[in-house]
């Protein structure tokens, strides 16, 4: 055994020991009875089916599970393993489970073994249960209803996961790992909380007396891979056309809002968009959960701050965008914009920060412009409604709407352009959108992607940049 990862005994201890009389029960095996073979016409018990016997298997080994850890807890120089390498402690693990399990005599075949210990050096260095679910790329988000009940997602669609927690303290425990790891607390008074996990994730959580049935957490999880703008026309997000147009509109620095509803892809899109902005500006980014992935050289990253415990420490993402006004940027980038930082927002796109991106939660362009609207009403700023549309009209060139569909597929659904005023109403005109025709026998979207026939609004200023797009590109598709 690694006897430098495990806690050493005391000499006291020793002493008690080996002082100790042996007094474990020798129990005796019961003599083999013919009982059975003299009464054949006994009907026999109905034998468990084989998901019973899987279902038992699993209760078995959750128990016994519950027990290693605890014991491994006791066990485990907890310091040491700080320094330790993931071979040494799997390895530490292993061995100090097998001491455990001869001890107790319980026996598992080499499957039963391995799983247990995986799970269990989950449980010491990971998030237990959830690590599976964490480590499958096919997985987009971990949607956890007490501790028998998780959801996760998977090309768009819910699904029930066969994996479960113990009970809610092992859920608990799971969640204080995590929240403890950034310096955050959740409790009764305090029974909601926001955080990012190690590799990016996003987490929420909120706990009883406000969760009812148990925890309730989610986890969005973080994409490793950058997906470019060719990967989402490959996967039929929008067309080449589509992606012509866009990469026009963020080279000439139009000011470009990717609207859409929870989970349509607003911050893949905006992603996407990001890596037609030329390596040499500077850029700014502003998040709740930093999950931009920029590609360029000069990025300087913001992440807002809630309060703490009592109340003290918050920096909002308005205080964020403020400092980054003295910060010269040429672009501001804001992950998500939901609140009184829309007035700062706005400023910044009308005060020379041309090509400046954010998002917000809205179901068409349209609607996108009244959150806007509405965001500056309940910042409490009091101007006349025609003002709040001039200051939005000017700032705001481009509107991207993203949104997932029925059958889970998630498409650019319309570029909408803004193009001024019109009495008192923001006058806009649509270049592309997704036309739905019907449903396949297996209730997938029949569609296509097409450009409505009206010229650019921006095209001379395409042009004067040098990106002159052909007249076709604006030509509907027929089918």
């Amino acid at each position: 055994m690694f006897s430098r990862y495990k806690k050493q005994p005391d000499a006291q201890q020793v002493q008690a020991t080996a002082s100790a009389p042996d007094t474990a029960p020798v129990v005796e095996k019961p003599a083999p009875s013919n009982a059975v073979a003299r009464r054949p016409a006994q009907k026999k018990a109905a034998e468990p089916t084989g998901t019973d016997r899987e279902r038992k298997r699993k209760e078995r080994l959750g128990e016994i599970k519950i027990e290693l850890h605890r014991e491994l807890l006791e066990n485990l120089n907890l310091a040491a393993l700080e320094n330790a390498g993931e071979s040494d402690l799997r390895a530490e693990i292993s061995a100090i489970s097998s001491e455990i399990l001869e001890t107790r005599n319980i026996v598992l075949n080499r499957e039963d073994r391995t799983q247990l210990n995986k799970e269990l050096y989950d449980e010491v260095t990971g998030l237990g249960p959830l690590e599976a679910l964490l480590r499958d790329d096919s997985v987009n988000d971990i949607l956890v209803n007490g501790p028998q009940q998780i959801f996760v997602e998977r090309d768009g669609k819910l699904e029930v996961s066969d994996i479960t927690f113990k009970d809610e303290k092992h859920l608990m425990r799971i969640i204080d790992k995590i929240v403890s790891a950034v310096g955050r607390r959740v409790d009764e008074s305090n029974p909601y909380v926001d955080a990012r996990l190690a590799d990016g994730s996003r987490f929420n959580a909120m706990v009883p007396p406000i969760a009812v049935d148990g925890s309730l957490v989610s986890i969005r999880k973080f994409k490793k891979d950058k997906l470019a703008i060719d990967d989402l026309v490959n996967f039929g997000a929008f067309t080449e056309e589509m992606a012509a147009y866009l990469q026009a509109a963020v080279s000439t620095r139009l000011n470009i809002i990717v609207s859409g509803g929870t989970g349509s892809g607003k911050t893949t899109t905006l992603n996407a968009l990001s890596s037609f902005i030329d390596d040499a500006e500077r850029i700014l980014t502003i998040e709740d959960t930093a999950e931009l992935q920029l590609q360029q050289t000069h990025v300087g990253r913001m992440e807002s701050r809630p309060p703490n415990v009592e109340g003290k420490g918050e920096v909002s993402p308005r205080d964020c965008l403020k400092n980054a006004l003295r910060m010269r940027p040429d672009r501001i980038i804001v992950g998500e914009t939901r609140g009184a930082e829309v007035i700062d927002m706005l400023q910044a796109m009308n005060t020379g920060h041309d090509g400046s991106m954010t998002t917000i939660h809205a179901n068409s362009a349209r609607d996108g412009i009244s959150r806007l609207e509405n965001m500056i009403a309940m910042a409490g700023i009091e101007m006349p409604i025609k003002a709040v549309r001039s200051q939005v009209s000017s700032a705001v060139n481009l509107i991207v709407q993203a949104s997932r569909l029925q059958d889970g597929s998630r498409r650019m659904t319309s570029i909408t352009e803004i193009t001024g005023m019109e009495g008192d109403v923001i006058s806009m005109q649509e270049i592309f959108r997704f036309q739905r025709v019907g449903l396949t026998p297996d209730n997938k979207i029949i569609g296509h992607f097409t450009a409505t026939g009206v010229r650019s609004h921006y095209s001379e200023r395409f042009r004067l940049w040098g990106f002159d797009l052909p007249t076709a590109i604006y030509e509907p598709t027929t089918m």
